[in-house]
Protein backbone atom coordinates (compact mmCIF):
# COMPACT_ATOMS: atom_id res chain seq x y z
CA UNK A 1 0.00 0.00 0.00
CA UNK A 2 1.21 3.37 -1.20
CA UNK A 3 1.59 5.94 1.65
CA UNK A 4 2.17 9.95 0.52
CA UNK A 5 2.96 12.29 4.38
CA UNK A 6 2.65 15.85 2.63
CA UNK A 7 4.78 18.78 4.45
CA UNK A 8 5.27 22.31 4.02
CA UNK A 9 2.58 23.97 3.45
CA UNK A 10 1.48 27.16 5.06
CA UNK A 11 0.65 30.81 4.83
CA UNK A 12 3.14 33.67 2.77
CA UNK A 13 3.05 37.11 1.98
CA UNK A 14 3.24 37.61 -1.97
CA UNK A 15 6.75 37.35 -3.02
CA UNK A 16 7.20 34.97 -0.29
CA UNK A 17 8.52 31.12 -0.37
CA UNK A 18 7.43 28.23 1.00
CA UNK A 19 8.96 24.42 -0.05
CA UNK A 20 6.86 21.33 0.40
CA UNK A 21 7.79 17.65 0.87
CA UNK A 22 6.22 14.89 -0.01
CA UNK A 23 7.74 11.69 1.51
CA UNK A 24 6.69 8.30 -0.45
CA UNK A 25 6.51 4.60 0.62
CA UNK A 26 5.38 1.29 -0.07
CA UNK A 27 6.70 0.96 -3.82
CA UNK A 28 8.83 2.11 -6.71
CA UNK A 29 7.91 5.37 -8.12
CA UNK A 30 7.99 6.34 -11.47
CA UNK A 31 6.13 9.82 -11.52
CA UNK A 32 6.12 11.97 -8.73
CA UNK A 33 4.93 15.00 -8.80
CA UNK A 34 2.35 18.25 -7.56
CA UNK A 35 -0.94 19.25 -8.41
CA UNK A 36 -3.15 22.17 -6.93
CA UNK A 37 -6.86 23.10 -6.23
CA UNK A 38 -7.97 26.65 -5.72
CA UNK A 39 -11.63 27.35 -4.53
CA UNK A 40 -14.48 26.50 -7.64
CA UNK A 41 -11.53 25.20 -9.74
CA UNK A 42 -10.67 22.08 -11.32
CA UNK A 43 -7.43 19.85 -10.04
CA UNK A 44 -4.31 21.32 -12.44
CA UNK A 45 -0.77 20.11 -12.92
CA UNK A 46 2.18 22.32 -10.71
CA UNK A 47 4.99 20.14 -12.07
CA UNK A 48 5.89 16.53 -12.60
CA UNK A 49 9.46 14.77 -12.38
CA UNK A 50 10.15 11.37 -13.41
CA UNK A 51 12.36 8.79 -12.18
CA UNK A 52 14.92 9.93 -14.42
CA UNK A 53 14.75 13.61 -14.00
CA UNK A 54 12.69 14.44 -16.60
CA UNK A 55 10.33 17.57 -16.33
CA UNK A 56 7.14 19.23 -16.65
CA UNK A 57 6.15 22.54 -15.38
CA UNK A 58 2.57 24.34 -15.99
CA UNK A 59 3.36 27.66 -17.36
CA UNK A 60 1.72 29.71 -14.88
CA UNK A 61 4.92 28.57 -12.40
CA UNK A 62 7.31 28.23 -14.77
CA UNK A 63 10.50 30.36 -13.57
CA UNK A 64 8.61 30.73 -9.82
CA UNK A 65 8.53 27.00 -8.87
CA UNK A 66 11.30 24.04 -8.69
CA UNK A 67 10.39 20.23 -8.75
CA UNK A 68 12.82 18.20 -7.04
CA UNK A 69 13.23 14.44 -6.29
CA UNK A 70 15.46 12.30 -3.49
CA UNK A 71 14.92 8.88 -5.28
CA UNK A 72 17.11 7.46 -2.18
CA UNK A 73 14.09 8.58 0.20
CA UNK A 74 11.26 8.50 -2.04
CA UNK A 75 10.73 12.45 -1.33
CA UNK A 76 9.62 15.03 -4.25
CA UNK A 77 9.99 18.72 -3.23
CA UNK A 78 8.52 21.88 -4.59
CA UNK A 79 9.96 24.75 -3.99
CA UNK A 80 7.70 27.92 -4.41
CA UNK A 81 9.28 31.16 -4.59
CA UNK A 82 7.76 34.92 -5.52
CA UNK A 83 4.70 33.58 -4.73
CA UNK A 84 1.44 35.29 -6.30
CA UNK A 85 -2.31 35.27 -4.16
CA UNK A 86 -3.65 33.58 -7.37
CA UNK A 87 -1.09 30.67 -6.03
CA UNK A 88 -3.43 29.77 -3.39
CA UNK A 89 -4.77 26.58 -3.39
CA UNK A 90 -4.38 22.90 -1.74
CA UNK A 91 -1.12 21.36 -3.26
CA UNK A 92 -1.15 18.12 -3.64
CA UNK A 93 1.14 15.24 -4.27
CA UNK A 94 0.86 12.47 -6.83
CA UNK A 95 2.97 9.49 -8.07
CA UNK A 96 2.58 6.76 -9.94
CA UNK A 97 4.03 3.51 -8.98
CA UNK A 98 2.91 -0.55 -10.16
CA UNK A 99 0.09 -0.11 -7.71
CA UNK A 100 -1.18 2.91 -9.44
CA UNK A 101 -1.97 6.22 -9.30
CA UNK A 102 -1.83 7.74 -5.53
CA UNK A 103 -2.88 11.16 -3.98
CA UNK A 104 -1.70 12.64 -0.92
CA UNK A 105 -4.58 14.15 1.50
CA UNK A 106 -3.21 17.67 0.14
CA UNK A 107 -2.21 20.84 2.13
CA UNK A 108 -3.03 24.35 1.97
CA UNK A 109 -0.93 27.20 0.58
CA UNK A 110 -2.62 30.58 1.19
CA UNK A 111 -0.59 33.41 -0.77
CA UNK A 112 -1.85 37.31 1.22
CA UNK A 113 -1.62 40.24 -0.75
Amino acid sequence: QVRLVESGGGLVQAGGSLRLSCAASGSTFSTMGWYRQAPGKQRELVAVIGSGGSINYADSVKGRFTISRDNAKNTVYLQMNSLKPEDTAVYYCNTLSKLGVSWAQGTQVTVSS
